[in-house]
């Protein structure tokens, strides 16, 4: 554990560097997050009535989504990884003393944590502080709070599985274009970062529950506006945990096939 430890905290503080780069998100994020914002009250103000979510709570979701856009967008990725695999480098990895699987988990993770810190903690208040009705609204208690950040943890966890799949994938592929194309695509629409899943119809919703992407976004987002109940949290939560042991597996599996079928070439 000490070498994933290390590893993360390293890819953490290299991430924190990149200010610049996390200021022009900013701003993208605000704007798109205003975007949003004004297309739901104009579809709230005419449509006809009785919306499965409440505007405020649809608008918490929305900033929620902003905000949090680093931790939970599947289309971030290392190009580092994907050149170790394409190129032969892949070699170097094998020759550490500790799991290949774990070392890139753990990099990925320390990536996304500085990517969310250096935008969370400007948007955030930010967000809190707008006028009405485009503001970021406060949790309805301290325990949709907690569920939240748990919910969103996990979520988190649950990213980073299903991306660890894409990189494995190019061993077969030798480019990351498609898989990571269709996986993101697919991905964000099933998540609720394009329509969210309560405005969705109920034949959808019905797909969206059996796939693991609701889970990293949507679920985390509603905990927090008090759109699912504290109960129904609970049971999400172990929802998200049964797939991160699900995808963790299945990819560990996966990269031990990958290996056995690797060639390397030269010297």
């Amino acid at each position: 554990m000490r070498a994933y430890t290390s590893v993360w905290r390293l890819r953490f503080l290299l991430g924190l560097q990149y200010r610049t780069a996390a200021f022009a998100g900013i701003a993208t994020q605000l704007f798109f997050g205003f975007i949003f914002i004004m297309i739901y009250i104009a579809f709230y103000e005419h449509g006809a009535g009785g919306a499965p979510i409440d505007l405020p709570d649809l608008i918490s979701y929305t900033w929620l989504q902003q905000i949090f856009l680093t931790l939970i967008m599947l289309w971030y990725r290392d190009n580092e990884i994907f050149r170790l695999i394409t190129s032969g480098n892949i070699a170097y990895e094998l020759c550490r003393p500790c799991g290949i699987y774990g070392f890139w988990y753990a990099k990925l993770l320390g990536q996304r944590l500085a990517g969310a810190s250096l935008r969370c903690l400007p948007l955030l208040p930010i967000a809190l502080l707008l006028p009405e009705p485009y503001r970021l609204g406060f949790p309805p208690s301290i325990a949709n709070l907690g569920l939240f950040i748990l919910s969103l943890a996990i979520g988190l966890l649950i990213v980073v599985s299903v991306s660890m799949l894409l990189y494995i994938s190019v061993f077969w592929t030798m480019s990351p274009v498609g898989s990571t194309l269709l996986i993101s695509i697919a991905g964000e629409f099933f998540a609720g970062m394009v329509i969210p899943v309560p405005l969705m119809p109920e034949w959808l919703q019905k797909i969206v529950n059996f796939l693991p992407f609701r889970w990293t976004a949507d679920f985390p987002f509603r905990v927090y506006t008090g759109h699912i109940p504290e109960r129904e949290a609970l049971l999400g939560i172990a929802a998200q945990l049964a797939w991160i042991v699900v995808l963790i597996g299945f990819g560990q599996w996966l990269l031990s096939r990958a290996l056995r079928r690797t060639v390397i070439q030269g010297g």
